[in-house]
C-alpha cells in the first residue's frame, strides 16, 4: 500500500482475454500494408482479418488509398465461413480500425449501418510502432 492507497478492487466482469475470446467470431479489423515493387513503387493493400478464424482477405490494392477509395472497398468486407463465399458488409459485432485518415466517418457509416460497431486504436500516426512490429528483435544470447 502506497501513500495510503490500497490496490484496484477486482472486477467482477471477463478478462480482456475471457472477452476477446468469447467474442472472436464478431471481431473483424482492417488496415493497410504496403509493397514495394522492384520498381520502386509502392502498393497499398486494404485487408481484412477476420478474429475468429484468423483468416485474412483482400479487401483492395491501389497506388493512392484516398478515404473515397476505402469507401468505396466498404461494401464488401468477408463474412464468417458459415455463411454464403459471397462477402456482404455488417457481418461482425465489431471493426477494430487505426484512426488513419483514410477511414472516414463514411467509411464507419457503411459499417453502422449493418449494425457493426467501429472500434477506433492507437495513435493517428505510429510508424515506428508499425517498424517495430514488421522487424524482430535481434537480443544477444545469454
Amino acid at each position: 500500500m502506497l501513500a495510503g492507497i490500497g490496490p484496484a478492487p477486482r472486477r467482477s466482469g471477463p478478462t480482456w482475454r475471457q472477452f476477446l475470446a468469447a467474442q472472436a467470431a464478431g471481431i473483424l479489423a482492417v488496415d493497410f500494408l504496403h509493397v514495394d515493387t522492384v520498381l520502386l513503387k509502392r502498393i497499398y493493400v486494404l485487408v481484412f482479418i477476420e478474429h475468429g478464424s484468423r483468416r485474412m482477405h483482400l479487401g483492395g490494392i491501389t497506388t493512392d488509398p484516398t478515404g473515397d477509395w476505402t469507401v468505396q472497398q466498404a461494401p464488401a468486407p468477408p463474412q464468417p465461413r458459415s455463411h454464403s463465399r459471397r462477402p456482404v458488409r455488417g457481418t461482425s459485432g465489431f471493426l477494430i480500425r487505426d484512426r488513419g485518415s483514410n477511414f472516414t466517418a463514411l467509411f464507419d457509416a457503411v459499417f453502422q449501418a449493418g449494425g457493426t460497431r467501429i472500434v477506433r486504436t492507437g495513435a493517428v500516426q505510429a510508424p515506428r510502432m508499425k517498424r517495430d512490429l514488421r522487424v524482430p528483435r535481434q537480443y544477444p544470447a545469454p
